[in-house]
Formats: C-alpha cells, structure tokens, sequence
C-alpha cells in the first residue's frame, strides 16, 4: 500500500477491534463479544470491529473442497473461504442488533478493501473508506469480514492464513483509529508459550521489531504482515484476552521500559532442512536453486554453505514443513543438472531467543549454547539477526529447548 492513501478524516475516539476465530467459535462467545463492543461503544467510541471465521471453519471448507477435488481451482477456493468471515460478521451485526445497537457487516469488497490477484495470498493495495465513513456517521458499529478484499476486476481473494490481522491494521492506519485490538485467547504476549511454560509471563509491551521477529519465527499471536503495517504507519497495536478483562499486551515504537535480558522466546514446529550435496562452489549456483523457488512461493528461511573443498560444497537451508514436498521436487531438478544430490530433514524444529537489549548488549549467546549442552541438546543449524538468535535442533528437543532456556534467561521474573 502506498502511505499517500492514509488519512485521518474520522474524529477521535475511533477504535478498530479484531476478534479471532476462538473468540467467536459459538453463538454464545458471539454474544460475548457483541457485549464487548457495545460496551466500547458505550464509552463514545466509533467502532469497527473486524472478524475471523468461526472456530474451524476455514479447515472444513478447505477438506471440504478438496472432497470435491484433489486441486481446488485457486479463484473458486478464495470465494469459498472468504464465507467464513462473512458467516462471522453477519451473525455479529446480528447480536448486537439484539443489545439495542445499531450495526452493519460488510464484506471486504464492501469495505472497500483492493487487492493484487494473488489468490490465498493476496496483497491490500488501496481501501476505499467511503462506506465505512457512511456507517459511522450513521451512528452504527461497523463489522468487517476480515481475511479478504476485491481486485479490480471484482474478483474476491484472501490474505492468507492471519490475513484478518492484516486487515485490521490496515482499516485503522487508513480510518485514523487511535488504536488497534487484537482480541484473541490469550491474555497478551507472553515471555513464551505458557502452554509449554507455566510461568511464562505476559509482557506489558514489545516493540514492533521484537515481536515481528516473534511471529516470523514461531508465534501465532498476530500476523507479521499486520505488524509490519502497524510499524511503518505507527499504529499502536495491543493483544489482549476477549475473555477476561486483562490489560493485555502494547506493540509500539516508542521509548520502551529498559531490559537487560531477553524479552521472549519462540519456537515453531512447521520447519524442514534440504541440503543439496556436492556443488561446485563457483559464481550462479546459489541463484540456480534458489531463484526457482521464490517463483513458486516457497520461503526459504536459514542458509548455511560448508567450505569449498576442492572446489566442492553443500548448500543446506530450511523451508516450512508444508512446502518440503513442493520445495524438494523443485531442487531435485536442479540438482540433477548439476550431479548434486539432495538430502531432507523433517524432523527438526526452531526455538529462537528475541531482544532488543541483545543488540549492545553481551553474553547472550553464551548463555544459549551453554545451556543446551548442559542439557545434551546438540544445534544443527545457527542464524542470527541484531536482534535474535535462533538454532536449529531435533524436533524431540525442541520444547525441552524453550523450557531450560526460559529458566536460564529468567524470564518468569517479572
């Protein structure tokens, strides 16, 4: 999206609220929420609420269509998958009709909301406000079916999974909002996942740089498309409980509280190791193998390349788990042209340490690799950012990773 298009033409007290599938899974936590807003709304606050599916509504009509056939059409699967959202929206503008509230849903197109024709994982280009403004001048909250717009052909696409996230921030950057809620069901961002950690604690804030390197590499708790748009436009963006009335958790860009240690930790699951063997070490090979997967959508995250003996190496990175089969196919027709042979992993998994005090600050490392020894958990793979480190190392060690690491940082002191 290009930054002209942001305008702050709503007065204040503008609030944009996402609410995740769990939040509304039912008819009774869609009365919930319904209360929630309207209780928003009591407080003279505008409201534009945007939603998910319901629960797992988008995997059933995912196995659903592929019930029908072994490859979706990718234009139909993008108009199926974006009724969940719709079924959402409807069924909230529904209750809090039924509060004494007046409110609309639209879908994406109605909203306004253009994308690029990338289907399942489209791009927001621009956002027509004009019917929101319309609504809320009417006095109504306004519910969004989240996850999806419209190209300029009127075809409807998606964002891809947590693409509802997306277009939440982007509604608020565009409208002016005071701020961004990201109601899900946890109570904020925690120092690590406290179903693995019990005594993780929920952070009262986290930069956009620290949580965006949280969600790339493992947290589910907000999208990282939708914190890149809250950085860029300075969006302040909070993560809280639609459950409990916690104050949840602040991603901002302004001075921070000072740490001296690391803010959290993450982990993902969803990784898988390729190493192509025997290579000549010479100028292009990297862009042969490579540049085939970025055309076919396929991330490639860590790169590792052993030292040229010989005028020989490996090449090793990781993609995600569900490209393997994808990603794997496509470097093996590559390497066949280059007498490689190519090797995979997938039982392996990520566990990352994030801070910004890592950044002028020493020891961090240290203190990782010495406790997963301590522990007798060997490192396959290591990459680094200013900000974060993060190993690579048997899926069966991965939790036990997050848990000694959690302790050894001291990260269940508040």
């Amino acid at each position: 999206m290009n930054k002209s298009f942001f305008i702050k033409s709503i007065p204040m007290g503008l609030i944009v609220q996402k609410y995740g599938g769990t939040s509304v899974a039912d008819s009774k936590r869609i009365m919930n929420v319904a209360r929630r807003i309207a209780a928003t709304r009591m407080d003279g606050n505008q409201v534009i609420a945007v939603v998910s599916a319901m629960g797992d509504t988008t995997d059933d009509l995912i196995k659903l269509a592929h019930e029908i056939t072994p490859k979706p059409n990718p234009r139909e699967m993008d108009v199926l998958l974006s009724t969940g959202e719709i079924v959402s929206s409807t069924l909230l503008a529904m209750a809090l009709k039924t509060l004494g509230f007046e409110a609309i849903s639209l879908t994406g197109a109605q909203a306004g909301i253009k994308t690029t024709r990338q289907y399942s994982r489209a791009l927001i280009t621009d956002i027509n406000p004009d019917r929101i403004y319309d609504e809320l001048r009417e006095g109504k909250i306004v519910i969004v079916a989240g996850f999806q717009g419209v190209t300029e052909g009127f075809d409807v696409t998606t964002l891809g999974r947590g693409g509802s996230d997306t277009t939440a921030v982007a509604l608020a950057a565009k409208l002016g909002a005071d701020k961004c809620v990201r109601y899900t069901d946890t109570e904020g961002i925690f120092t690590a996942d406290p179903r693995i950690v019990p005594d993780a604690t929920c952070l009262k804030e986290i930069s956009y740089e620290e949580m965006l390197e949280l969600s790339v590499y493992g947290s589910k708790v907000v999208h990282p498309r939708a914190i890149e748009l809250a950085e860029y436009y300075n969006m302040p963006l909070i993560v809280a409980s639609s459950f409990t009335n916690s104050p949840g958790t602040i991603i901002h860009g302004g001075k921070m509280e000072v740490r001296n240690k690391v803010t959290a930790i993450s982990h993902d699951m969803n990784v898988a190791k390729i190493t192509v063997q025997g290579i000549k070490d010479e100028p292009g090979i990297a862009a042969k193998l490579f540049v085939p997967l970025a055309d076919a959508g396929i991330s490639v995250d860590t790169i590792v390349q052993n030292s040229s003996i010989n005028e020989m190496t490996d090449l090793t990175f990781t993609v995600a788990e569900d490209d393997i089969e994808r990603a794997t196919a496509i470097v093996k027709t590559v390497a066949s042209q280059m007498n490689a042979k190519v090797v995979t992993d997938t039982h392996i998994g990520k566990v990352s340490i994030i801070g910004g005090s890592m950044l002028n600050g020493t020891g961090y490392a240290s203190t990782l690799f010495k406790t997963l020894s301590d522990e007798n958990i060997n490192i396959d793979l290591i990459t680094t950012s200013e900000i974060r480190i993060t190993v690579i190392v048997k899926e069966d060690k991965v939790l036990d990773a997050v848990r000694v690491l959690h302790s050894a940082f001291k990260l269940n002191e508040d």
